[in-house]
């Protein structure tokens, strides 16, 4: 599997308060976008596998919500997490 346990605590740990901050914007955004990384290299692959194509349509909906939420509470923060995860706007 390419998102094991530990793989999720290492984001949360890097972009969270600690490894057990699963809450927070900042580790929310730095997971959906590795996920989305993974779905659209497998997309590349099987062209036909709509299912997938669904998934990623939805997660890039839910991260752009979340990033649309940072900027409009704290610009700051905002910011930092495009700038670390070279999300282009």
């Amino acid at each position: 599997m390419y998102l094991t346990t530990e793989k999720k605590k290492e984001f949360f740990a890097k972009y969270g308060k600690d490894e057990n901050d699963t809450g927070s914007a900042e580790a929310q955004i730095a997971l959906f976008t590795y996920r989305i990384s993974h779905l659209t290299e497998h997309l590349k692959k099987n062209r036909k596998d709509f299912g997938t194509q669904r998934a990623l349509v939805t997660l890039v909906g839910k991260r752009r919500r979340l990033l649309d939420y940072l900027k409009v509470r704290e610009i700051e923060r905002y910011r930092t997490i495009i700038k670390e995860l070279k999300i282009r706007r």
